[in-house]
């Protein structure tokens, strides 16, 4: 599990708290310039953004509910808990059932997966819709275990922020990682140096931007020497990087939390962001910080050409410090009142330490029942779910120019509109079947505003996927693309124009019409052209639709083959993907070939394009020419829109 910054940085809490002024009684200073012109962190608004939740079942290689249990392995539970706060859950289109009891409204107790690419999206639609400029990518030791799935975490925050128009860049957190020095140079040329030549990559003064979180720390965790540091720091910017600092509160006067001998360190990097969690927890606190720390920080850095990026944080929901979004405007507040440009904002979905902004249960009616979470009502005022997303946003336009320098908050905690969630759909039932299709219907939902539309979710073993949105005048759905005599979970939803959802409906079951023949691949040996990491081909054959085989990356054609034991008459294939969101639809160019003796092979079906989608199973179904009979079965990938290698999670071969 990642490291908890809080808990390493409150020791040194009370020898920063000296020099407290009340509020009012901060002298106001004269705004200073950045160092650097505006550009995708330079006068723009970050946000830390961890990615690092997962749930059993989604198929990231971390296989357990990463970082929202104690014991991964297990279900997150009241008794098995890793957050401290819950995530408003409406808005997301993959969600995973706990072991939780029902939230205050009698709904399930559910969580997103970060692996899921609708999460992803989800995320950063809603820092496009609410005004953040850019987003630093947590990375954490890559050369463990968690690796693989912070690797595919990169990839998905890089299509994410590509389709929403937002920046990202790669924040290294050095926490714990004895072998940081080589490790970090080689871990950003063979893997994080390639998200440079994204177009949502942030850049500053024309580079690449690289944040290095943890030097200079005074505690166990980051014992580095200064001159492992400088060496790091020089030659991220030897690579033509914008390298940013996350050091501690202390870096200027180089005592409390800083080691010694650190100055030529901090004064290399390009842009310090001192680090905040845990230093201040009310708006007096936030004022003596603007003193001791904001003001003479900010004209250290104008002095020595350092651009300057202070945190501000909403505060932590459990030790009751947002006071209703007064406790993060008093830092907007002073950030510009001293000038600064831009700001890092801890956390964006750091439900961890419970200082996130994300979208949060506004009050115990969204939290489940006998979990002791605290909602962000905790005070006595209602908060919607999305308030500290528009304090950021707020915040924002405040500190560019748009909106005037004011103490007071110019939002109100909860805006006027519609706070009551659809009726759950009635009747929910099958209609119909076919060998590869089911029939579904519904009666209407209802609403105090307007019922806007309906969710349709496949449900397996346990997780609910939604496959179809469907408008408000409609009240039924045909499921395409299944398997013939195999049975099927579904359920609906209701949702209104303020994003509320209603409980999910009564489950029904479609069993589809005809007989499967067996499968003649199934635990056959195979080989392949290639594979990447442990994705072998027997994958494709070990009868799950979770694990599958992927070649090497950029270097087409590759192919996967099985051995059916014997020349065979064959008739179809059935190939496919696993079938989650995460998987998001992706076309494959494939030809089949087909040989009796392993060595020479013919074509029997044509390079063509297949498109897998995962609303329709991420499967689709080949046809072989009559009178077809061989050994060996050979697909040949050529090309795949989704990532640059061949992908299958499952070959199936029948006889008719």
């Amino acid at each position: 599990m990642g490291i908890s910054r809080r808990t390493v940085l409150q020791a040194a809490t009370a020898a920063g708290a000296v020099g407290a002024v009340g509020l009012g009684q901060s002298v106001l200073a004269r705004p200073a310039a950045a160092a650097s012109p505006p550009g995708d962190v330079v006068g723009k608004v970050t946000v830390g953004y961890q990615g690092w939740f997962a749930c059993a079942g989604d198929g990231a290689p971390i296989n357990g509910w990463w970082h929202w249990s104690q014991n991964w392995s297990q279900t997150p539970s009241t008794t098995n808990k890793a957050i401290v706060a819950w995530p408003d859950m409406r808005e997301y289109p993959a969600t995973y059932r706990t072991a939780f009891g029902n939230l205050g409204n009698g709904q399930p107790a559910t969580l997103f997966s970060s692996y899921d690419q609708s999460t992803v999206g989800t995320h950063f639609r809603w820092m496009k819709e609410y005004g953040i400029d850019t987003a630093a990518l947590q990375r954490f030791n890559p050369t463990g275990g968690e690796g693989p799935t912070r690797d595919a975490m990169a990839d998905k925050v890089r299509s994410a922020a590509e389709s929403q128009g937002v920046k990202f860049y790669i924040m290294y957190d050095v926490s714990d990682w004895t072998s940081m020095q080589n490790d970090i140079k080689a871990d950003w040329t063979t893997k994080m140096r390639t998200h440079t030549a994204s177009p949502a990559y942030a850049r500053q003064n024309g580079k690449p931007v690289v944040c290095i979180w943890g030097f200079g720390f005074n505690d166990p965790q980051r014992p580095f020497a200064p001159p492992q540091c400088l060496d790091v720091v020089n030659w991220f910017k030897a690579q033509g990087c914008y390298v940013i600092g996350g050091v501690l509160t202390w870096w200027r006067t180089g005592d409390r939390d800083s080691r010694p001998g650190f100055t030529s360190v901090y004064h290399a990097f390009d842009m310090l962001s001192p680090w905040l969690v845990g230093r201040i927890s009310n708006a007096s606190e936030a004022d003596n910080f603007y003193n001791v720390a904001t003001v003479p920080d900010l004209a250290e850095c104008t002095a020595r050409g350092i651009d300057y990026q202070p945190c501000v944080l909403p505060g932590g929901v459990t030790e009751r410090q947002r006071a209703h979004g007064d406790f993060m405007w008093r830092q907007f507040y002073n950030m510009g009142r001293a000038g600064v440009p831009n700001v890092y904002i801890s956390m964006f979905d750091e439900y961890n330490e419970g200082n996130q902004i994300a979208k949060t249960a506004e009050s115990q009616a969204w939290i489940p029942t006998g979990s002791g979470f605290l909602a962000l009502d905790e005070d006595g005022t209602a908060c919607s779910s999305d308030y500290y997303l528009r304090l950021t946003g707020d915040g924002g336009r405040m500190l560019k120019g748009l909106t005037p320098l004011t103490a007071v908050r110019p939002t109100a905690p909860v805006l006027g509109g519609d706070t009551v969630p659809p009726t759950i759909p009635g009747n929910f039932r099958v209609t119909g079947v076919t060998d590869t299709s089911a029939a579904l219907a519904w009666a209407a939902s209802s609403d105090n505003v307007g019922v806007t539309g309906y969710r349709v979710r496949q449900i397996t073993s346990g997780t609910a996927t939604p496959i179809a949105t469907v408008a408000a005048s409609i009240t039924s759905f045909t499921v395409t693309g299944l398997t013939p005599a195999t049975t099927y979970t579904f359920d609906v939803q209701a949702s209104d124009a303020a994003g509320a959802v209603s409980a999910p409906s009564a489950q029904a079951m479609a069993t589809t019409n005809g007989s499967t023949s067996i499968d003649l691949a199934l635990s056959r040996p195979t080989s392949a052209s290639s594979i990447t990491q442990s994705y072998g081909p027997g994958n494709a054959v070990d009868g799950s639709p979770h694990s599958y085989w992927e070649s090497a990356n950029n270097a087409f054609p590759q192919w996967l083959q099985v051995d059916l034991g014997a020349t065979t008459g064959v008739r179809r294939m059935v190939l496919a993907l696993p079938p989650i969101s995460a998987w998001a639809t992706r076309t494959q160019t494939v030809a089949v070939q087909g040989s009796t003796d392993g060595s020479s092979f013919t074509t029997l079906l044509g390079a063509s394009p297949h498109t897998f989608n995962p609303a329709t199973g991420n499967t689709i179904a080949l046809a072989l020419p009559a009178g077809t009979s061989v050994r060996y079965l050979r697909l040949l990938f050529t090309a795949n829109t989704g990532w640059p290698a061949g992908q299958l999670s499952e070959f199936r071969v029948h006889s008719a």
